[in-house]
């Protein structure tokens, strides 16, 4: 019998700040949300569409996002879907699916530039602060 597959692979941009927090047992979880551009074409015009991910990463893993990472950042995440239900207020059900973060990589540094050593400025981004919804 063939088993199950549940991996996401992506490279994008940190939305907003990280928010880490401590469990009750102690340990550290890093949420954050990423946006993933995607351009195609389509009828010979270049279409340009943004996915944003919630994201989420635990113990050191997360401590190390919260620290070295800030909106606009991008990053490399390897991770599994996971999906929440519950009832609203209006008792409505809801769900949502976000990344368990596995392992990730910085691909930006403190200092603005690229994994290169090139500085990466505004024609670099694929969008701007004032692009993302949040």
């Amino acid at each position: 019998m063939a088993k199950d597959l549940n991996k996401f692979i992506c490279i994008g941009r940190i939305t907003q700040e990280t928010e880490l927090r401590t469990t009750p047992n102690g340990m550290s979880v890093c949420d954050f949300s990423i946006a993933v551009n995607n351009d195609r074409k389509k009828d010979g015009q270049e279409i340009k569409e943004v996915s944003f991910f919630n994201c989420t990463a635990w113990s050191k893993g997360g401590e190390l996002i919260a620290q070295y990472c800030n909106k606009g950042d991008r990053i490399g995440i390897e991770g599994r879907l996971k999906q929440e239900s519950w009832e609203d207020q209006d008792g409505k059900k809801r769900s949502n699916v976000k990344i368990i973060v596995e392992s990730f990589q910085f691909l930006q540094g403190k200092d603005g530039s690229t994994e290169s050593g090139a500085p990466d400025n505004a024609n670099n981004k694929p969008f701007q602060d004032d692009d993302i919804p949040f």
